[in-house]
């Protein structure tokens, strides 16, 4: 079974937990700061997955590391460890983070522009996209990319609008090669 259907399972799994109990954002939270740690520790994976060390080592790694998790997060790295399924973790965290948003109706957005945006923008970005989507919140990154030359470019799950200069400036591109040809 390949590991992107067994994340998905693993997250279904916690985010029925995390739903009967309602902890489904702090679920999310501590999951998304296992992963960091994960990705921030090159080493640690490795020595997760070794196989001379004990599952015991392991897991008492994890409880002196993670000391401030619940003990359903704890529980569950735990299970990952004794199934040999550690390396899931950031599809697991990526799978449950979509599934909460699509619960508290949030999407996420990345707009892409030649400058940083103030507040003021980001906000009325997230107002007018909110009614357009119908959402309760849109989650915005800002990524500053001089190649946009001017305005903005903005991707919302599968859905990409390019009002940048050098999107317009492609554009035309396409249409002057359409009507040469």
């Amino acid at each position: 079974m390949s590991e992107a259907i067994v994340a998905k399972r693993y997250a279904e799994a916690l985010f029925q937990i995390g739903d009967e109990k309602s902890t489904l954002n702090e679920l999310l939270e501590q999951f998304q700061i296992v992963n960091d740690v994960f990705a921030a520790n090159e080493q640690l994976y490795p020595f997760l997955e070794h196989p001379r060390m004990s599952a015991d080592k392991k897991k008492s790694l994890l409880k002196e590391t993670f000391t401030d998790l619940s003990a359903d997060v704890l529980n569950t790295l735990q299970l990952l460890i004794d199934r040999h399924r550690i390396t899931i973790i950031p599809q697991l965290v990526e799978h449950l983070n979509t599934m909460v948003n699509e619960k508290n109706e949030v999407a996420e957005a990345t707009v892409t522009s030649v400058r940083a945006l103030s507040e003021q923008e980001l906000n009325a970005l997230e107002e007018n996209f909110k009614k357009r989507f119908n959402k309760q919140a849109i989650k915005i990154e800002n990524k500053v990319d001089p190649s946009v030359i001017g305005g903005l470019r903005i991707r919302i799950g599968n859905t990409i609008y390019d009002g940048s200069v050098s999107g317009k400036l492609k554009r035309i591109e396409r249409n002057m090669t359409k009507v040469n040809n």
